[in-house]
């Protein structure tokens, strides 16, 4: 008797291990199944992230391939910021180029086209004048502050660990080391400006809203007619009309010198914005020299098309 229940006690121990047994191995199954779920779903994402980054690429092409077209091509892209479309395979790209010309050069602009652009997004006639004053002592080559700027000795008092350069700006990200500048005031800036365009003033035919505002004597009434109106002549193919007399900060010739950004959308959602800064030369060379290169940031933003027609950032209308 004691021998039969001795074989019940270890045939019920040997059925709880195969139970854990078995459980062990479904537990361990489900996780491999997991696994290969999760790397295949990662394989899945970063084959589908490379295809949207190759596709913006190729809008970058496209539009340097735009540029080096003849001037009297009526098919050429003109460098004037409007969002263009086309597929690339699966991938809808949407493209804008904007000749550089069209932004303040942060280097050679005039004081009041600076204090024009910094009073355009909110800031005091007394603000304004401030820090158009620090922003020239930074780009300056002395060391003697201007009379509401700032040098080596405002910036040490304030307790900043940098000082000024006492040179040209390399690129636009530098104005966030101006004293005076905030996060929040360099993000509504860094759509106009640039450091490529080398001139003192913009060119308003193809120059952003933003732009135009920080001319003399512009308004928001003023600008929304004007941008009415070269859109216009732009459908139609013809010249775009002259902005205003009184603004005579503006440069009147295209430059070679592009700011790029491009879009791609593959069917799945997956975005990828490539954004640069790229100068051409048409000449027999054909030479294209790249001042920057980044990944930019997908947003759904509304856009001008040539058509006239508002969609957003994925090419729906509106």
């Amino acid at each position: 008797m004691k021998i039969m229940n001795r074989k019940k006690r270890q045939r019920g121990i040997a059925l709880v291990l195969v139970l854990w047994a078995t459980t062990l191995l479904t537990v361990i199954a489900a996780s491999f199944v997991y696994s290969m779920r999760t790397d295949t779903r990662l394989g899945q994402n970063l084959s589908a992230q490379a295809r949207a980054e190759a596709a913006a690429d190729a809008g970058v092409q496209r539009a340097l391939y735009e540029a080096f077209r003849p001037p009297v091509d009526m098919q050429r892209w003109r460098g004037d910021g409007l969002a263009r479309q086309w597929e690339f395979g699966d991938a809808r790209v949407t493209v804008t180029m904007l000749d550089v010309t069209g932004k303040i050069d942060l280097n050679t602009a005039t004081d009041d086209l600076l204090k024009g652009l910094l009073k355009s997004v909110g800031l005091t006639e007394e603000q304004s004048v401030v820090l158009t004053d620090a922003i020239v002592d930074w780009r300056d080559e002395d060391e003697l502050p201007r009379p509401r700027g700032a040098e080596a000795a405002q910036y040490q008092a304030a307790g900043l660990p940098f000082r000024p350069t006492n040179a040209p700006f390399e690129n636009i990200e530098e104005l966030q080391r101006v004293l005076g500048m905030t996060p929040a005031l360099y993000a509504s800036l860094e759509g106009a400006l640039t450091v490529d365009s080398r001139q003192p003033g913009v060119n308003a035919a193809i120059a952003p809203r933003q732009v135009l505002l920080a001319l003399a004597g512009a308004t928001p009434e003023i600008v929304d007619m004007y941008l009415v109106a070269r859109q216009d002549a732009l459908i139609k193919n013809l010249p775009p009309p002259p902005f205003m007399a009184q603004a005579t900060v503006v440069a009147g010739s295209e430059g070679s010198v592009y700011s790029i950004r491009a879009e791609a959308a593959l069917p799945d959602g997956t975005r990828f914005v490539r954004e640069t800064i790229a100068g051409v030369n048409p000449g027999a060379a054909r030479k294209t020299t790249f001042y920057s290169w980044k990944e930019g940031q997908a947003a759904p933003r509304p856009l001008v098309y040539q058509d006239g027609v508002h969609r957003d950032g994925a090419g729906f209308s509106y």
